[in-house]
Parts: structure tokens; C-alpha cells; sequence
């Protein structure tokens, strides 16, 4: 689950960042830039730390999707994505272009439906470590026969107490 999500915020990320990109090439919007204006606000401090703010969690949702414990992951994602949904749909608000904001804002919400869904239908009993190690039981479950075990255990397992080395060895 913690890779479906950490991708599903990569893809978001790469769309969200890649919308704002190639809008350089709207007719104007260099021009606006250059003249101090971004849409509707005057191009600021508070402006370009709000902008570096909305793109940066997305990019943190990455990390912390890999690495949160299980339970406070599932509430981080679901939140954060939530959050976005309104985000993301006020950016198509007052755009000429509805075509390329329209394929872009429902691609992204697509995604934060994505990341909704994985974060709510998370499996409850999830390990909450990112790597667990194996149990040694649990990786060998082969039946072993009477016979076997009053002959010291199972052919070809080196920990065996009466069995002698492999067909071929020590020559």
C-alpha cells in the first residue's frame, strides 16, 4: 500500500508541477509574470512562498507515504489528499485554455481519488514498520515424512544432526 500511494503522489506531483510548466506557453502568462502578476495576484514573497508550499507537500507526501506508521499514514494521506481536491479545482477557475487546465485538474483529482481510496480501503492489520523481517517458519513449510525425521531430518537441509555432506562435496 505505502508504494501504491508514495506513486500515486509521484504521478500527482509530476502533473501538478508539469500544468504550471507548460502554462509558460499560454498566450500572456509570460508576459503577466514579467509585469508582476501570476492570475490574479501581485507576484510577492508571500505569493511565491505560498506556490513553493502547495507543491512542496506534495513532494513530502512521497516520503512520508513510505515511511509514516501504518495508522497515522492512512489519516496523513487521507487528509492531505482531501485537502487538495479544492486546491486543485479552484486552479482551473478563470482559465481560458479548458481544455489543457480541464485534462489537467481531472487527471490530478483522478489521482487524489486514487490516493483517497488506497488511504481509506488501507487493510487494518497492515504492519506499521516499512520492512518487517521474515520469520524463519514462516519461509520454509515443507512437510517432512517419519521416515526423515527418524533419519535425522530432511534431505539436504545442512542442519540436520545424522545427515552427511551433499553428493559431490569435499572431493
Amino acid at each position: 500500500m505505502r508504494a501504491k500511494l508514495a506513486a500515486t503522489w509521484t504521478s500527482f506531483m509530476f502533473l501538478y508541477a508539469y500544468v504550471d510548466i507548460l502554462n509558460f506557453f499560454t498566450p500572456g502568462v509570460v508576459d503577466d509574470i514579467l509585469g508582476g502578476r501570476v492570475f490574479e495576484f501581485d507576484l510577492s514573497q508571500t505569493f511565491s512562498t505560498a506556490a513553493l508550499t502547495l507543491v512542496a507537500i506534495p513532494i513530502l507526501m512521497v516520503v512520508l507515504s513510505m515511511t509514516l506508521p501504518a495508522r497515522a499514514n492512512r489519516i496523513t494521506n487521507l487528509v492531505v489528499a482531501s485537502l487538495y481536491v479544492p486546491v486543485t479545482a479552484f486552479n482551473a477557475v478563470g482559465e481560458s485554455w479548458l481544455y489543457f487546465y480541464g485534462l489537467g485538474v481531472g487527471l490530478e483529482l483522478i489521482l487524489l481519488a486514487l490516493i483517497v481510496r488506497y488511504a481509506w480501503t488501507w487493510p487494518r492489520t497492515a504492519p506499521s514498520v516499512l520492512f518487517e523481517e521474515p520469520r524463519v517458519d514462516a519461509l520454509v513449510d515443507v512437510p517432512v515424512s517419519a521416515a526423515q525425521e527418524s533419519a535425522g531430518g530432511a534431505p539436504g537441509c545442512p542442519e540436520s544432526p545424522r545427515q552427511g555432506p551433499p553428493a559431490g562435496a569435499g572431493r
